[in-house]
Order: C-alpha cells, then structure tokens, then sequence
C-alpha cells in the first residue's frame, strides 16, 4: 500500500507547480518581447546600411580602376570605364551621379531612383533616402547624404 501511494504522488504535477511556471513564463514574455517587436526597423536600417556601403564601394571601386587604366583620365569632367563588362560613366574618375554612373556601378536595381544636378537619389522606404553627390571638380570625393534620416 505504501508504494501505491509513492507511485501516485510521482504521476504528475501539482497546481502551484503549474502556476509557477506561467507565472515565470509571463514574466520572461514581459521582458524579452518588447525586445525581439521592433525588427522591422532594424531590417529598414541594415537595407539602408547596405545600399550606402554599395555606393561608398562602388565609387572607390570606380576610382581606383580609372586611376589604375590609361584610357581613363581622373582629371577629366567626362569619361567612361568598363567595370566587369558594365559601361560607367564618370565624372573626375568618380562615378557620375546618374543611373548610367552610380547607378551602374553600384548595380542598383529594384529600388527607386531619380539624378538631378549632379546628385543621385536611392529611395529604399517611403521615409528613407540615401543620396550621392558626384565630385565638383579634380581632387574632390563625392558626398553621401542622407545616412541619419531613416527611421
């Protein structure tokens, strides 16, 4: 008789132990939820990241080639390079702030794009606008705008 009783209070759990558990369970949702809930905006950012780390690459990328091939001159306001079969057109060795410039280089597609005057504007969101300004002369380095504004 002793051990049936030993068998029966081994089978199974008691309320309070259920209790605690959703309790503990409550407790550790409270805290790690509002932790993993706002994912959406670190994807905008990394997406953002990515296309301004694109630009930065393909504009030192397109650089160096034109600096590094004679038939491309690095103080000239207009002149073309081909980077892996791609024509990009450049401006100062840099490339130009239009689709066939930047654009190109940095392989941009499936994201909305507009050039004018000499600035290149990548759309990623509604609210999220990264921008390339082509060098105003010899010397200079292009400018990349709009790296705090997503949010």
């Amino acid at each position: 008789m002793l051990s049936m009783t030993t068998i029966r209070k081994n089978k199974g759990f008691t309320l309070i132990e259920l209790v605690m558990v959703i309790v503990i369970l409550g407790i550790l949702a409270a805290f790690a939820l509002p932790r993993f809930a706002d994912f959406g905006s670190d994807a905008r950012e990394a997406s953002r990241q990515g296309f301004v780390g694109a630009v930065r690459s393909a504009s030192a990328i397109t650089y160096a080639a034109c600096a590094a091939n004679s038939g491309c001159d690095v103080s000239e306001a207009t002149d073309s390079i081909s980077l892996q079969g791609v024509s990009v057109s450049t401006v100062f060795g840099y490339p130009a702030a239009t689709a066939a410039g930047i654009g190109a280089a940095a392989q941009i597609d499936g994201v909305q794009t507009s050039a004018d005057a000499g600035v290149f504007t990548i759309t990623i969101a509604s609210d999220c606008t990264v921008t390339y300004t082509q060098p105003a002369g010899a010397g200079q380095a292009p400018a990349f705008g709009g790296l705090d504004t997503c949010s």
